[in-house]
């Protein structure tokens, strides 16, 4: 079980990859975030992203679901109180391979909570060497100690 203790600033997490399913991105936007370039290959074409493309939030939910299957399924995790940075840097389209990971910036014990760590991260998502997704968050971790 992953604890406060075993993410100390500088650990890099790996979060593994995922090709992006064309369908599962469609689905995606019909129901959270249908913008005709999200939703048709032809207004994806006339937008500026040049083709169908995922929305950003969607992106992000990918990487969510990496981070849980990873690191929050198997941890003391209870939950964030949010985070500060969010940048979609480059369009993400259907059949894009991402490779996803979290770096550690910082962790400390709370003041008001000694039992409870706080982990501040970077998530990012890459399409080979390109980043395409980035974030800083803050994650609550319990300690063991």
């Amino acid at each position: 079980m992953i604890a406060f203790e075993d993410l100390p600033a500088g650990r890099i997490i790996p979060l593994g990859e995922l090709t992006v399913d064309r369908d599962d991105m469609l689905d995606f936007a019909k129901k959270f975030d249908p913008q005709p370039f999200h939703l048709d290959e032809q207004a994806g074409k006339n937008s500026i992203f040049g083709g169908l493309s995922a929305s950003g939030w969607y992106t992000a939910s990918l990487w969510m679901r990496r981070w849980v299957d990873e690191v929050l399924a198997d941890s003391t995790s209870q939950g964030s109180p949010g985070g500060r940075e969010l940048s979609w840097l480059a369009p993400v389209y259907p059949g894009d391979t991402l490779t996803f990971a979290a770096e550690v910036l910082s962790a400390r014990l709370s003041k008001k909570r000694p039992d409870l760590g706080l982990v501040e991260f970077e998530g990012t998502a890459r399409r080979g060497d390109e980043l395409v997704y980035r974030f800083i968050a803050t994650g609550m971790f319990t300690a063991r100690g």
